[in-house]
């Protein structure tokens, strides 16, 4: 089914962000097709906020990396509009688009014969930065990247491992101090352990930066962790649902969504819902009771209920990391009112 965004469109800016700046994204009626006739996108409307984590997700050849391409005019759209911070940038300088625009993609992609300061410095040196700026810029980027500029700024690529590298790739996608982020299945080629770990210190990443981000998945578990919202689409670029992950998996827009997701959706709601303080019960609820396991506020419902199986208990101390804020029980996990699946 073909979809419109669900949304008003942001005013439009009377001028285009500056570096630093987090822009909102409108994609209208985008379209993608090849000389041969094949249509990648037929006709995409969607809207990221600024400061918003989109993650597209869909089967394989549905035209979701098309779509991150267009957005930076590596592939060039067939007709449509995408406004980034309210302007039209389909009729500018892809060149001084891209420069604007942080890229991170699967095998990231660094300059195996130039170290890692010079990598993360790419972009800036192209802008004309001077050169002490983009050395202060680099190691500023890795030290925001958990690599110590001190140990890691003189190395090569080959020296580094997966996850390492990885990083290095988002450190040098937001050295210019771009509007937003496009991300092509950025954690895919690293293991399970380091993909895990690279997701958790990303999304600290984004709590600080909280730049405008378009990530591409093919990975269900992954677009329900990182994603503000999760846009699925089905082929030709058909958007099918648009919405934050608890409602993709709690209210599936269409039969299509609602197979994509699976039949296994109720476990991921769980990973998807944190513990927050609406779900406590008061703290005096745990006075006189022993061997109460603790879980930290945001912890994933999903989280909490594996600790109040694995001890054998029925309440939980949730924490902020210092205070007690309360008490939260196996039945309360268990009972969590979600949105009812739509009629088909």
């Amino acid at each position: 089914m073909d979809a419109t965004p669900q949304a008003p469109a942001p005013a439009a800016r009377a001028t285009a962000p500056g570096p630093g700046d987090a822009a909102p994204l409108v994609l209208e009626h985008l379209r993608k097709e090849y000389p041969d006739g094949t249509v990648a996108v037929r006709d995409l409307g969607l809207e990221v906020a600024a400061g918003e984590l989109m993650v597209l997700i869909g089967p394989s050849g549905c035209g979701k990396s098309t779509v991150l391409r267009m957005i930076n005019r590596l592939v060039e759209p067939t007709s449509g509009r995408i406004l980034l911070g309210g302007e039209d940038v389909t009729a500018g300088d892809p060149v001084e688009l891209r420069r604007r625009i942080g890229y991170v993609i699967q095998n990231v992609g660094l300059f195996p014969h130039q170290t890692i300061e010079t990598n993360v410095g790419t972009v800036p040196r192209l802008l004309g930065w001077p050169a002490r700026r983009v050395r202060e810029r680099s190691a500023e980027l890795l030290e925001l990247v958990g690599l110590d500029p001190g140990v890691f700024a003189r190395r090569y690529p080959h020296q580094l491992s997966g996850g390492q590298r990885q990083r290095v790739g988002v450190a040098r996608a937001l050295a210019a101090d771009p509007v937003m982020l496009l991300m092509d299945e950025p954690f895919s080629a690293v293991d399970p352990i380091a993909r895990a770990r690279l997701q958790d210190e990303f999304l600290r990443l984004q709590a600080d930066v909280r730049k405008t981000i378009v990530l591409v998945t093919h990975d269900l578990d992954e677009a329900i962790r990182l994603g503000d919202r999760v846009a699925v689409l089905s082929q030709g670029g058909n958007l099918e649902q648009s919405a934050p992950p608890r409602e993709v998996l709690g209210a599936p827009a269409s039969p299509f969504v609602r197979e994509f997701v699976g039949e296994d959706r109720a476990i991921r709601r769980l990973a998807a819902t944190p513990v927050t303080p609406d779900l406590l019960q008061p703290a005096a609820t745990l006075d006189g009771v022993t061997g109460v396991p603790s879980v930290a506020l945001g912890t994933s419902l999903y989280d909490a209920l594996a600790v109040l199986l694995r001890t054998n208990a029925d309440v939980a101390r949730v924490t902020d990391g210092e205070r007690t804020l309360g008490a939260l029980s196996r039945h309360r996990v268990l009972s969590i009112d979600y949105p009812a699946d739509p009629v088909a």
